[in-house]
């Protein structure tokens, strides 16, 4: 099998890189300064053993890549709210031997929240979801790092809405001679949903610094908890934490890399790179959407999309408003809630 994975950043990039030294055939997509840099000299994969240079085929679009072949898994690993222009996309591009990718090929969202696999059902006939443990950043064209050892990450992987299949269990093998854990699950949405829990504190982090000290955990827990709460009402199950920690154990270690400024996660690295545009509205969004559909208020998740949102478009510097300051807003959403 081929993969092309369509957005080569932080995610994308990593897995890609992993399935190419591991002697997969792989074909990076990216756009802008990012394309550029990796035509150039190619993918810079900074992991616990070094940093790798990987000669890796990349392209900006469907047209420039040509005819897809009947063996090629599509790998979407753009940010969600890019998910709809992605599937719209590549849907259409042509299949040697005829038919389209949304009719032939399988689709793979290895991406953070929920939504993009419903949004990708529309068009592609087979469409998997994974759940993402896998931390990495990208905030340089060309670069992307992934400090994780013995393990890069854990990409739980099953059929969207629900199933297996010989398919993932394939492309599960790959992944796992590629330095990562791919166990292939019949229920990835429950999964997913706890990372959804976890993901939560991204927007905090993205406000305010790194999520430490006593009074940032307490927020951050009290954010959650809104969500579990909202979960509980939609009837969503999700793994436990003890289910998590079972899997992951010491598999995943962070370790300091050489030439790897400390940052922080996917919705910081947005702001860091000036994008314009941050995933809140699928995470703490995602929440604000099933309360309203199910009657729970929401209003520290509503407050940390709508500010996320904010220093996204508004393009401001991540870590900017101080800790207490997000602390009063959240105690002002709360009581005007009440």
């Amino acid at each position: 099998m081929r993969y092309v994975i369509i957005g080569a950043g932080a995610v994308g990039g990593v897995v890609g890189g992993r399935l190419a030294e591991a002697g997969h055939d792989v074909v990076l997509v990216a756009r802008g300064a990012h394309h550029d840099a990796l035509r150039d000299h190619g993918l810079r994969l900074r992991v616990p053993e070094g940093e790798l240079a990987l000669r890796i085929p990349v392209v900006d679009g469907p047209a420039a890549l040509g005819a897809l072949r009947p063996d090629d898994v599509l790998v979407l690993a753009v940010k969600t709210q890019d998910t709809e222009a992605a599937v719209r996309a590549w849907g259409p591009a042509p299949v040697a031997g005829g038919g389209t990718a949304a009719e032939r090929l399988p689709l793979v969202c290895a991406q953070n929240g929920v939504e993009s696999q419903r949004l990708a059902l529309r068009v592609f006939r087979r469409v998997y979801g994974v759940c993402v443990w896998l931390p990495c950043t990208y905030v340089e064209p060309g670069v992307v790092s992934a400090a994780g050892t013995p393990l890069t990450g854990i990409l739980h992987l099953g059929r969207h809405p629900h199933g297996t299949d010989e398919t993932a269990r394939l492309i599960a093998a790959d992944l796992e001679k590629s330095r990562f854990e791919a166990p292939v699950v019949p229920d990835v949405a429950r999964w997913q949903y706890a990372k959804l829990l976890a993901n939560l504190g991204n927007a905090v982090e993205a406000l305010t610094g790194p999520v430490a000290g006593e009074e940032a955990m307490a927020l951050l827990g009290r954010v959650q908890e809104e969500g579990a709460a909202v979960l509980r009402a939609a009837g969503i199950a999700y793994a436990t934490p003890e289910e998590q920690r079972a899997v992951r154990g010491d598999k995943v270690t962070l370790v300091p890399l050489d030439g790897v400024p400390r940052g922080g996660g996917s919705s910081w690295q947005s702001l860091a790179r000036g994008t314009g545009t941050i995933e809140s509205d699928y995470l703490n969004g995602e929440i604000a959407l099933l309360g309203r559909l199910h009657g729970v208020p929401t209003p520290l998740n509503e407050l940390l999309q709508h500010l996320a949102g904010t220093f996204a478009r508004e393009r401001r510097e991540p870590g900017s408003m101080p800790l207490e300051e997000l602390v009063r807003r959240a105690d002002e959403a709360v009581a005007h809630t009440g």
